[in-house]
């Protein structure tokens, strides 16, 4: 398979979180850049989907319960044409539907407010669940962040979804290793993550978060598991795509001035 299209609209989203959060004055780029091929991967070739049918019935879900990172939930959206790619320069606007997390009553195609850690992922084992009870074939899927992993409804949500045999949900870590007060190992370590996934019942699958190839193979594995619940482990870079944010905690809050987003849209091959 040639992965250059998802490259470029992984790059396409990238650029549109930097010059939204810029207008902003305000976001978090840093861990939405490091989700970015992810959910290009979920949004433009995993999930079942219909951008002009967002309540279709059937449909997977994802839920983005590192709502912080919503600028790439934001981006990936505009992207697959849910909406202009203009409306998400409203960022954090006053009045504006696109708020700091993500508001599943104001944009179409957003399946749970978040913004709490750990709830979202609560809620797409209730979702997973549901499904399981209404004979819905959509699959759910959950993007969570390392230092989620330091909350412990995180694990009593692990712990509920393994005992459910919930296989039509998959989760998906973005461990970028940074979060807002620095390295997870030196906040609170969450290390060993897959040992800790495998002894809670779940099938466990380690990649390279940027690599489509692993990404795409990992999502066929999850669906071919029975019987429980899949996590993936995507080894990422927070701020992945722009030189001098990458691997720097101090963009996981931070806009970028005009002459860095400039240099980030221009590293990202966009137009200024």
């Amino acid at each position: 398979m040639d992965y250059t299209q998802f490259e470029r609209t992984a790059a396409n989203i990238r650029t549109g979180i930097i010059k939204a959060v810029h207008n902003a004055g305000s976001g978090h780029p840093g861990g939405s850049l490091s989700a970015a091929d992810l959910v290009t991967a979920l949004y433009f070739k995993e999930m079942n989907i219909d951008p002009k049918n967002p309540k279709m019935e059937g449909r997977d879900k994802f839920i983005l319960s590192k709502g912080h990172a919503a600028p790439a939930q934001y981006a990936a959206l505009a992207e697959r044409g849910y909406f202009p790619k203009e409306d998400i320069l409203q960022l954090r606007k006053l009045g504006s539907p696109f708020q700091g997390h993500p508001n599943m009553k104001k944009v179409p195609g957003i399946e749970m407010s978040t913004g709490s850690l750990g709830q979202g992922f609560s809620v797409a084992g209730g979702m997973a669940m549901a499904n399981k009870l209404d004979q819905n074939p959509g699959r759910i899927y959950v993007l969570l962040g390392d230092g989620e992993l330091q909350e412990g409804l995180v694990w009593e949500a692990a712990m509920s979804a393994a005992h459910y045999n919930l296989d039509n949900l998959t989760a998906i870590v973005d461990w970028n290793g940074l979060q807002i007060d620095g390295k997870n190992e030196d906040v609170m370590t969450v290390t060993p993550v897959d040992e800790k996934f495998r002894a809670f019942g779940w099938n466990v699958i380690s990649i390279d978060g940027h690599d489509f190839a692993q990404i795409f193979d990992a999502f066929d594995q999850a669906r071919a598991c029975k019987g429980k619940p899949t996590v993936i482990l995507a080894k990422t870079h927070k701020g992945k795509g722009v030189s001098f944010m990458e691997d720097q905690a101090g963009w996981h809050g931070k806009a970028p001035d005009e002459e860095q987003t400039r240099q980030a849209v221009e590293e990202l091959g966009g137009e200024w």
